[in-house]
């Protein structure tokens, strides 16, 4: 029953009559503001899938991943301070509020729990215990590997505000999440629901769906702007016209925290390619990019390490400042960026 439950549920009732209204819903779905194909044709499919079931040992750490432990109830005031946890899971603190975006610590990126699914070892060191009260919880999409159903029911109680994107609150309701502290965001709508602290849902290239169901909610990049940073929360995107657009529009960003990992050349529309990773971050006009969706989880065929080799030697070509920080070790922007290369 619990495993059915996590699949979540599609959008119903007002709900749906609202997401019906969006400028980004036709035809029962949403859609992306390009044509988007999400995997090449047939006959990459078949060999993508064969590929799958036959995974280089490569794409498994040799040794379990360095970590540091932090104290996250005692994170320092001033500069915001970020805490990636692998992934593209990591704490916010900010003005002295938590936000904390995508967590996963169930373990898995799946709710069946696969061993291509299962998290590296040494990756999960961090768990609900670890969080201190949390005012905002950021959820960009409703993919498992980002949207966890374990992880969400036990951070409900120690939550005071939810914000996703459009449609996502259909699965939060399901799982019996009060809908009073969810509030779901079409793109470009944004929200203050702790003072001096907006969030803004941007597009994303990218798709939705849990189970069989595809793009019924919808997928969102954020912005986050205070009095004084300016920060893109980047989420699973293809590489697109938006970040030109967006970092026109509203960069410069203090920080662009931007998926690299995960690719393939026959899904690179809804997954950045490394390189494009860095050029997004130009796009932005960001001054430090840091580059997740990587460090956690095998949900590709490159090696487990490529990602981030291929993105810090495009930085270094194209002059990119770059935080590699290891997971628990804290990023304060504007002062403090973790730059080892702790993966050799």
């Amino acid at each position: 029953m619990a495993l059915l439950k996590s699949m979540g549920k599609n959008p119903w009732g007002e709900r749906l009559k609202k997401i019906q209204k969006s400028e980004n819903y036709r035809n029962g779905i949403f859609q992306n503001l390009s044509i988007t194909e999400m995997m090449k044709e047939r006959g990459d499919l078949f060999r993508t899938m064969w590929k799958f079931l036959n995974k280089p040992k490569s794409v498994i750490p040799p040794f379990p991943l360095p970590s540091v432990k932090t104290d996250l109830k005692n994170l320092p005031d001033g500069r915001p301070v970020l805490v990636w946890f692998g992934h593209s899971s990591y704490l916010l603190k900010i003005n002295g509020k938590h936000i904390l975006v995508d967590p996963v610590f169930s373990g898995y990126a799946s709710p069946f729990k696969l061993k291509s699914a299962k998290n590296f070892d040494g990756s999960n060191e961090y768990s609900v215990e670890d969080m201190p009260p949390i005012d905002i919880l950021l959820i960009t999409h409703d993919h498992y590997d980002h949207c966890d159903y374990k992880t969400i029911l036990l951070l409900q109680n120690k939550t005071k505000h939810i914000i996703t994107s459009l449609g996502v609150g259909s699965h939060l309701e399901y799982w019996g999440v009060n809908k009073n502290k969810v509030t779901e965001l079409d793109w470009y709508e944004s929200v203050e629901k702790v003072e001096g602290i907006q969030l803004q849902a941007v597009p994303a290239r990218h798709f939705s769906g849990r189970g069989f169901t595809r793009s019924k909610t919808l997928w969102s990049s954020f912005i986050l702007k205070s009095k004084d940073y300016s920060i893109y929360l980047g989420a699973d995107s293809g590489y697109d016209t938006h970040f030109k657009n967006i970092g026109e529009k509203y960069g410069p960003f203090d920080l662009a925290i931007l998926e690299s990992g995960q690719y393939n050349e026959a899904w690179k529309s809804i997954h950045m390619m490394p390189e494009e990773t860095v050029v997004a971050s130009l796009d932005l006009k960001a001054k430090v990019l840091l580059p997740v969706h990587w460090g956690k989880f095998s949900l590709s065929l490159h090696p487990w390490d490529e990602p981030i080799k291929r993105v810090t030697k495009r930085a270094k070509e194209l002059n990119v400042k770059i935080s590699t920080p290891r997971i628990g070790e804290p990023i304060l922007i504007g002062e403090k960026y973790p730059a080892d290369q702790w993966w050799e």
